[in-house]
């Protein structure tokens, strides 16, 4: 009988330790309230999407009404530019609307001994055929065989082109995907790049600092280079086999 009774404790003390142990469990977790979802769901807001994976209907030809040639494909979610053989001419895209201050987050990939590159603050005038005549340009590149690089750092991958050098090279090889945040703050007067999760250049975007840049290099005579602080963003045709992804947009 006591025995039977010992038994009887041990399974209600074990019953109850048991329940206490669920209970605290339960009181313990973390519950993901409405202020968490309602802040996720805000930031997913606040990025706006330039490229579905299946069209390019946020884009366009530059100083163009023309359709987008097959050029530019969207191949396994990607934008995937390929120079047609022959051609006279080169066919820059731009994104239909147009920003101020923005940060931009992409991927991109050269292909071997490739040229190419990401600008913004680009406007359409008939005097131009190309969209680097107004738009700073963030540059893509195959460090390694891409002749450029030879001409100094200031040309190399991430670099504010002919202005600022990257503060280093952790460019992926040519072939493999680059992931790169490009920062835009003229209320700040503020621009920043970030290529594989590190800070490479830092540069003003306005005023005597931005002008001397300007001033310093091969842009120093384009008269409308970098004036305008809202413009359209654009994926360079230099070429070379390029492919953009991933492309995004946050209103700052």
């Amino acid at each position: 009988m006591k025995k039977t009774l010992l038994i009887l404790g041990c399974a209600v003390f074990a019953f109850t330790a048991c329940k206490n142990e669920n209970k605290d469990s339960a009181e313990t977790t973390p519950v993901e309230n409405d202020e968490m979802v309602s802040e996720n769901t805000n930031e997913q807001q606040e990025w706006q999407s330039l490229f579905n994976g299946e069209n390019l209907d946020s884009w366009k030809v530059y100083n163009k009404e023309d359709s987008i040639s097959d050029q530019w494909q969207v191949k396994d979610n990607a934008i995937v530019f390929t120079p047609a053989e022959g051609r006279s001419s080169s066919e820059n895209i731009i994104t239909k609307e147009s920003f101020e201050n923005f940060e931009l987050s992409l991927e991109w990939k050269i292909s071997e001994g490739g040229n190419s590159g990401i600008m913004w603050g680009v406007k359409e005038m008939e005097k131009y055929n190309e969209p680097y005549y107004t738009g700073p340009e963030i540059q893509v590149l195959d460090n390694e065989r891409h002749p450029d690089a030879k001409n100094g750092p200031n040309r190399t991958a991430g670099a504010l082109y002919d202005m600022v050098p990257p503060g280093k090279d952790v460019t992926k090889p040519a072939g493999e995907w680059n992931k790169e945040v490009i920062h835009i703050d003229h209320e700040a007067n503020e621009g920043w790049v970030e290529l594989n999760g590190t800070r490479v250049v830092e540069f003003p975007v306005e005023g005597e600092a931005w002008k001397e840049m300007v001033a310093k290099s091969k842009f120093k005579e384009w008269e409308d280079f970098g004036t305008s602080k809202s413009g359209h963003i654009a994926l360079q045709d230099h070429g070379n086999k390029v492919s953009f992804k991933d492309i995004k947009i946050k209103k700052l």
